[in-house]
Formats: C-alpha cells, structure tokens, sequence
C-alpha cells in the first residue's frame, strides 16, 4: 500500500530514544526525509542517521524545554529542506521511581509538565506557523495510556499526557483545517494523537525485569503482550499519511493491546516469558 511518504519532510522529536528511533526507520523506509532531533545523545541520533544510509535526514541536537531551542530547530529544519510536512512530537520524560502525588516535590511536577507538555506546545506552535505558510501539513502527538486510564504514583505525567492526547489534539484538529484548509488536491490539515501503553523501550526495561511487573500490565489487555516500538510506529506513519489516514484528525488512538482500566486476566493466567 501506498503512503505517499516519499519525499515529505518529517520532523520526528526524541529520535534518539527507542520508539523515536523506531518511527524514524518506518519514515525513513517510506522514502521519506528527515529531521532527527535529540535533547542530548547526538552520539545515537548520528548513528541512527548512518544506519539510514541514503535517505536524506539531518540531526539537530534542542533543548525543547526552551523556546529559543524550539524555534532553532524548525528554523534549521525549513533551511534545509525548505519546508516541513510532517511533525512527530514524540519527546518527553518519564520519572522511573514510583512518587505518590502527596509526596512529589514541586520540582518534579515542574519538570515533567515542561518536559511533556510544554516541548508539545512550543514545537506544535513552530510548525503551524510553517503549516500556516505552506498550506499543508499534519502532526502527531505521542502521549500515553497514563493520559487516558491515568497512572498510579506518575500523577505528574499522567496529568501532562492527558492534556496532550485531549486538550490539545481536539483544539488543534480545529486549528489546522482553518490555516490549511481542504482542496480540490488537497485532504486539510490533521492533527492525532498515538498513545502507546507499556512498551519495550530501554527506560522501561528495568521495571519490565520484574515478572511481578510484567503480571500486572498485561493483565489489563485483551493480547496480554508488552508493547513494541513497531507497534507505535506503525501506527504514526498510519496517520501521518495523506492517502491511507485523509479523512482521520482529532483521533487518540490508544496501541496497547486492547488494555482497559480493570483486570481482564488473572496473574496466574499469563506467563511472563511470553509476553
């Protein structure tokens, strides 16, 4: 099936990190260009970028916490390639140690809503002021099943992903059909949401070490399986493409096997070494 992904340009944020790397390679498999962005390994965004081999792609290395940083890479992105159709804002940050809300510093929820929500707001704002320009373009949000069923002792990050996957897919959705509005060639600007639920990905892979852990995340999903980052990318270049997803915006679509708030195995069902 044909995406029509060759030759757009992307922008996919925290391409350095397990599931940003996984949807650089499907874009990049699509003949897509890109603009890999990290916070702070360019040692694994650079290897990422040889391991692409001959597609066009460029690494540039923000701070999306901070809005000049912001308005660099966006400014980098168009010299580059002259334009931007596609924004994956797959950046953020997750806090490992367990914090119930009444012990959680200001600091940390500080951190974690600039780290998530904040990133979000200022490199969706650059691009649509490209969108605004070119008439075309679609993005997508990576949140959370935390933003969706919430997420016990990460109230900080459930809070930040839910606003994203909601708050600002639904308002966006409206915004971009007016600065890039439908045509004759032309199906008008998108803006979804990917929620991945637990997904193998290194800063998980401590917690998912713990078979206890393993138990009680799968344990919630009708395909009691942790997720992959093939999973998630899949799904994003789903969306980012005119032809296959032309008619779908404003969608949070959750890829995690199926998973609900409520137990729908019982921990003696499921073999950790399967999942």
């Amino acid at each position: 099936m044909d995406t029509q992904l060759t030759g757009k340009v992307v922008v996919v944020t925290g391409a350095s990190g397990g599931i940003g790397s996984a949807i650089a390679r499907k874009f990049a498999a699509e003949g897509a260009h890109l603009v890999l962005h990290c916070r702070s390994n360019v040692a694994v965004a650079k290897q990422l970028q040889r391991e692409l081999g001959t597609v066009r792609s460029i690494v540039v290395r923000a701070d999306l916490t901070k809005e000049a940083e912001v308005v660099r890479l966006f400014r980098d992105a168009k010299k580059h390639f002259g334009r931007v159709d596609t924004l994956v804002a797959n950046a953020g940050s997750w806090e490992t140690r367990d914090v119930p809300l009444h012990e959680m510093s200001l600091r940390q929820w500080r951190h974690t809503q600039d780290a998530v929500l904040t990133s979000a707001f200022l490199c969706a704002r650059e691009f649509l002021k490209l969108v605004a320009k070119q008439k075309r373009g679609n993005l997508t949000f990576i949140a959370s099943t935390a933003g969706v069923f919430g997420e016990a002792w990460h109230a900080d990050y459930a809070a930040a992903k839910a606003a994203m996957a909601f708050g600002l897919t639904r308002t966006l959705k409206n915004e971009i059909a007016r600065i890039a509005p439908v045509a004759k060639d032309y199906c008008g600007g998108r803006v979804n949401c990917v929620c991945p639920g637990w997904t193998v990905v290194p800063r998980t892979a401590g917690k998912l070490k713990d078979e206890g852990v393993v138990r009680r995340v799968t344990a919630t999903r009708a395909l009691p399986q942790i997720g992959r980052p093939d999973d998630i990318a899949n799904a994003v270049v789903y969306l980012s493409s005119d032809a296959l997803a032309r008619h779908v915006t404003g969608e949070t679509m959750v890829v995690a096997g199926g998973m609900e708030g409520r137990l729908l195995w019982q921990p003696g069902e499921i073999d950790p070494k399967l999942v």
